[in-house]
């Protein structure tokens, strides 16, 4: 395809800034106010929601297991529950969301402490949440619920709190017949990309102004086929949040780590150590889907500790995190969902210090002591704690501190200086008793002269 053709599908103007090659894409600077975020919160939402049975992925799984002539839950579950015949776009009708109430959304995604949310748009079924021109009959507005989902959210969170707006939206679509006749030319043509990728991705961000475009659906084609940095290109140039937009790294199988924004690489991301590229842990409070499950057992669901923990270390590594939740069908968010938004919203109000706009330390962790992980924030050093360590003794070998220093407990009210000795190479912390520290799990420690 030649450059002219694309220049006018995305309809990039003549003096563009940034130039379609991966150098010229990857010297745009992230915009700052992602890292100073660091935590988002996700929401896959779609009709993989009404069947609500073993993921997202409930399309493709029956579809294969069909084909193969299997007998497996989803085909069982099919077979004894729907009628002969029924299809997966028959659960588009179902998709009601009747009960949806955006503005609750956001209220609670804020009183999660969350700074950014991200909406998926279109998975890899096709079905948009927006009445887009590029999914006819296929879209939340023209079945289902009647409504434009994405545009119903995007206002209330712009309207009630603080937080950006972004979205999600997969390249690919599983069944798509152009995509599977590019696929079985072995992509040497791009009707799919060009015909419906490019300007409904263009349709969407003109229509909602996402400050985020978290992209998925890649690993099949390379960026060429995608054409990826042409739309970010006109995105970074010409779109109406150029100045503030910023994007993942999933535009082709061959950009993971590599090209885009910032880097996810895989989802549930966690490496443990400090990276020298911003980079974000996309991860779920279901262990095992990011969409609704009518059978989610509570063992299934991560801890507040367990999530607060996840937190901890990835923004001391220098990552963001963004917790993914699956409402239903019906549009809404099921309480374990909420107890644990509504917790960490808890935790962040005392401790949040030490995550918002906090940067990584020297040391990223304590190493003779688990559980101890360090930001720092305007000139203070914070550790958080893990775990409440035995006799109210915690012994620290990383900072090394200044004659001013002191050393606070976040959350303890009369009981937050604590006293401490520097002895050798190590500070010995002597904690209040912990009953005495109205502080949720994890406790964090300021220390406010630090030297190293």
């Amino acid at each position: 395809m030649k450059l002219a053709l694309l220049l006018s599908l995305l309809g990039v103007a003549a003096a563009a800034n940034y130039e379609p090659t991966w150098d010229s894409i990857d010297s745009r600077p992230l915009p700052e106010w992602f890292d100073e975020a660091k935590i988002g919160i996700f929401v896959h939402w779609g009709v993989f929601s009404v069947p609500g049975f073993g993921s997202e992925w409930f399309w493709k799984h029956w579809h294969d297991d069909l084909q193969q002539n299997k007998t497996t839950p989803y085909t069982k579950l099919m077979a004894e529950n729907y009628r002969p015949g029924f299809a997966y776009h028959d659960f588009g009708t179902e998709f009601t969301a009747e009960l949806f109430d955006p503005d609750k959304w956001a209220e609670l995604f804020h009183n999660a402490g969350a700074k950014y949310v991200v909406l998926t748009s279109k998975h890899h079924d096709g079905f948009t949440l927006w009445p887009s021109k590029y999914s006819f009959g296929w879209n939340a507005k023209d079945i289902g619920s009647h409504r434009d989902l994405v545009g119903e959210l995007a206002d209330s969170v712009r309207q009630y709190t603080d937080m950006r707006f972004g979205l999600y939206h997969s390249l690919y679509e599983w069944f798509n017949p152009l995509w599977l006749q590019d696929k079985e030319n072995n992509l040497t043509t791009q009707e799919f990309a060009l015909g419906k990728i490019l300007p409904e991705m263009k349709e969407l961000v003109e229509a909602y102004k996402p400050e985020i475009i978290w992209s998925d659906g890649e690993w099949e084609a390379p960026d060429t086929y995608w054409n990826s940095t042409h739309f970010l290109a006109w995105l970074y140039n010409d779109s109406p949040v150029r100045e503030t937009v910023l994007v993942n790294d999933r535009w082709g199988s061959d950009t993971h780590g590599k090209h885009g924004g910032f880097f996810n690489w895989a989802d549930k991301f966690n490496p443990g150590v400090l990276l020298d590229h911003k980079w974000e842990n996309a991860m779920s409070l279901d262990r095992n889907s990011w969409g609704y499950r009518r059978t989610i057992q509570v063992s299934e669901v991560y801890t507040v500790q367990e999530l607060i923990k996840e937190i901890v270390e990835t923004v001391s590594c220098g990552g963001n995190i963004l917790i993914n939740v699956g409402p239903t069908k019906e549009g809404t968010i099921i309480p374990i969902f909420q107890e644990r938004l509504l917790q960490l919203g808890d935790w962040l109000k005392i401790n949040g210090d030490a995550i918002y706009s906090s940067k990584p330390w020297t040391f990223q962790n304590e190493t003779e002591q688990a559980g101890v992980w360090y930001t720092q924030r305007e000139g203070y050093v914070y550790a958080s704690v893990l775990q409440w360590p035995e006799n109210d003794l915690l012994v620290l070998h990383r900072p090394q501190v200044g004659p001013n220093n002191q050393i606070l407990i976040l959350g303890a009210g009369d009981a937050s200086i604590v006293k401490w000795h520097a002895i050798d190479d190590r500070i010995e912390v002597n904690l209040p008793r912990m009953s005495r520290i109205s502080a949720p799990w994890p406790w964090v420690l300021k220390f406010t002269d630090v030297t190293n």
